[in-house]
């Protein structure tokens, strides 16, 4: 482990693993209680490297380490087996549920590849339109090009995933991409179509499946992996918990080429063994199912699929329906099984329209309008991944519209005839071949529409609340800094101005209570006396660091400095009562946006400061850090000048 031999040392100075009586950290101290403090060794502690200093306050022994606490306090329980004390109170970071804590999973895992995310789908609906429209031949060189530009983040899609979702599971993220790597491998994707099976498992039965290949004798019951979501989600969730296991038992020596091998080499192998089989038997038997309850009633079909299309897609279970809908073709010469699920692209437009009309957040209007034209295009991920499932009503909008379009081509018994595009793209495949246009077309349009308008409408008037994504302030300009012309004169270089994170009365750090923030050993800096309960972007960048209890957040801006935001004393103990999270971490931030907001007045009432100190933590990297000599600040007034 990275911090065992700090950790031993620690454990050894507090008396041991017996004194003590629980653990806990905030965003640099880990919290201990112990039996009895005079078996610590104060001055022995503060020698150990990595350890800045040790505080008595509030009942516990606090040992200042540093931003990486985190990730000390985590081997420190892993190595001595203690139960941590947990945070329960933040319910934004802890959604009630399997059904939300599954998509808010699902969402955070896009978010860092949203942007790409858009400007692949939109590449996708212009190349579409252009070869609709016989702008561009499919068999030229510019389509290739194009159509690779537009597709190849969507066909490996699961190695993206996969180094997003080890950040998220704790998963070494190169671990993740090389799962990911594995899936959608060429040989693996071409032994999925190999034109002789070795053999058919359950033939005859709803969850007949061809075997291609086997591994060490065992039969791998192949599916699609490429642009798939789930499965790769979890593979690096498996991956994870195989690591930390491995962690356990492997020497510290040779920990570093072991534990990754063998987590691949027990990981890769039972991807191909349990999750491919559980998602493609679950496909085929859902496929055939409602293949058979489409037959009984095509309207509760119609609704059923419908409702769930966005689910299957999620999980990849809509391979199953392939397979099916390709025999239905060649024997009927037509589908019904999957026709419902087209009205997904309209519906989806309409949510991500409304929300795009209503929503006050640029960053928000930047992302929704290309995927609403993307989704007119029949390329849904910009829509889903982007905006509407991180808006869980927004997302349940979507299904809601996509039943009401599949009762509505139950009704007309519409049916598809080909095999081809989605969104507009789809419409020649309601074109029955021999009468034309007839009421099973009719019934396709009046579906879609009304998709596209009842989910327009429901969004707009009911489940979308812009207040939820209010996190920007009117840009305003800042005055300019003296500092500037004083840097001119030494001949150093302005690095960067740093505007007030909280509006309130400065206060100079070393008169804060607190003695590690006062003596400057966490980083340079001011305090601030907030005079209401926001805290604002310091600077473009990224949230780094947002502890659970939603007490302090660590922002690094663009230019690579560090600051630290620790809203009042001790409210670590209030466990996020009274706090609300703006953000996530991990998420880009820009200057003026609003990271989070407290109740100023109730914390105060609790007892506890509320004066907030902000610092650099990795001020010793910088020639000088200048606090402002203003009494009053406001979220556009320069707090901090950083020189290098």
């Amino acid at each position: 482990m990275k911090y065992e031999a700090l950790i031993k040392k620690i454990v050894e100075n507090i008396g041991g693993k017996n004194n003590i009586k629980s653990l806990t950290h905030c965003m640099t101290r880990l919290r201990f209680k112990l039996k009895d403090e005079s078996k610590a060794e104060d001055e022995e502690i503060k020698k150990i490297p990595d350890v800045v200093t040790v505080v008595h306050s509030a009942g516990q022994y606090q040992i200042v380490i540093g931003n990486h606490v985190g990730e000390v306090y985590n081997e420190l329980i892993e190595m001595t087996g203690l139960q941590g004390e947990q945070n329960t109170a933040d319910s934004t970071e802890k959604p009630k549920g399997p059904l939300n804590m599954f998509i808010d999973m699902v969402s955070s895992i896009f978010t860092p590849v949203i942007s790409v995310l858009m400007a692949a789908g939109i590449i996708k609906g212009i190349l579409a339109l252009l070869t609709a429209l016989n702008v561009v031949d499919k068999e030229s060189g510019t389509y290739l090009i194009l159509n690779a530009t537009g597709d190849a983040f969507f066909y490996f899609l699961p190695l993206f995933l996969g180094y997003t979702s080890a950040k998220k599971f704790g998963l070494k993220p190169f671990l993740g991409m090389t799962i990911g790597a594995i899936l959608v491998y060429p040989t693996i994707v071409a032994a999925n179509s190999g034109a002789e099976p070795l053999y058919t498992l359950f033939a005859g039965t709803m969850i007949e499946s061809p075997i291609y290949f086997t591994f060490l004798g065992l039969p791998v019951v192949m599916m699609n992996y490429t642009s798939s979501v789930i499965p790769i989600i979890a593979a690096t969730y498996l991956a994870s918990k195989v690591e930390k296991l491995l962690n356990r038992f492997i020497p510290v020596t040779v920990r570093s080429f072991f534990v990754p091998f063998l987590t691949l080499l027990i990981a890769a192998p039972l991807v191909f063994l349990i999750i491919g089989p559980i998602t493609t038997w679950f496909g085929l038997i859902l496929g055939n199912l409602l293949a058979s309850a489409y037959a009984l009633s095509p309207v509760i079909a119609g609704a059923v699929i419908g409702f769930f299309w966005q689910f299957f897609i999620m999980f990849g279970l809509h391979w199953g329906f392939v397979p099916i809908a390709m025999n239905n073709y060649a024997t009927l010469g037509y589908d019904v099984v999957m026709m419902a699920g087209l009205a997904t692209p309209f519906a989806m437009a309409g949510v991500t329209f409304a929300i795009f009309l209503k929503t006050r957040n640029r960053k928000l209007k930047e992302i929704a309008f290309p995927a609403f034209l993307s989704s007119i295009f029949g390329v849904t991920e910009p829509a889903l991944y982007g905006v509407t499932l991180p808006r869980k009503k927004a997302f349940y909008m979507t299904s809601i519209s996509v039943a009401v379009a599949g009762v509505i081509m139950g009704l007309f018994n519409t049916k598809t005839y080909i095999n081809g595009g989605t969104g507009i793209f789809a419409i020649p495949r309601f074109i029955n071949p021999e009468t034309g246009i007839d009421n099973s077309f009719i019934g396709f349009v009046i579906a879609v529409t009304v998709a596209l308008v009842l989910g327009f409408l429901l969004t707009y008037f009911y489940a979308y609340d812009p207040k939820v994504d209010d996190e920007e302030v009117e840009e305003r300009k800042p005055e300019e800094n003296t500092f500037k012309e004083l840097n001119k004169e030494l001949g150093q270089t302005l690095l960067c101005d740093l505007t007030a994170p909280l509006n309130g009365k400065t206060v100079p750090l070393s008169q804060v209570e607190d003695e590690v923030f006062a003596s400057g050993l966490l980083g340079k800096g001011v305090a601030i006396l907030p005079e209401e309960g926001r805290v604002f972007a310091p600077a473009d960048g990224e949230v780094t660091t947002l502890f659970p209890t939603g007490h302090a957040i660590g922002v690094t801006t663009t230019e690579g400095i560090e600051l630290l935001i620790h809203i009042g004393m001790n409210t670590v103990n209030l466990e996020g009562k009274y706090f609300t999270p703006k953000v996530h971490q991990g998420d880009k931030v820009e200057k003026g946006q609003v990271l989070l907001e407290f109740d100023l007045e109730a914390i105060k009432k609790e007892g506890y400061s509320v004066v907030t100190p902000v610092v650099i933590s990795n001020g010793k990297e910088y020639l000088e850090v200048v606090s402002t000599e203003q009494q009053i600040v406001q979220s556009d007034d320069i707090l901090l000048t950083v020189v290098n």
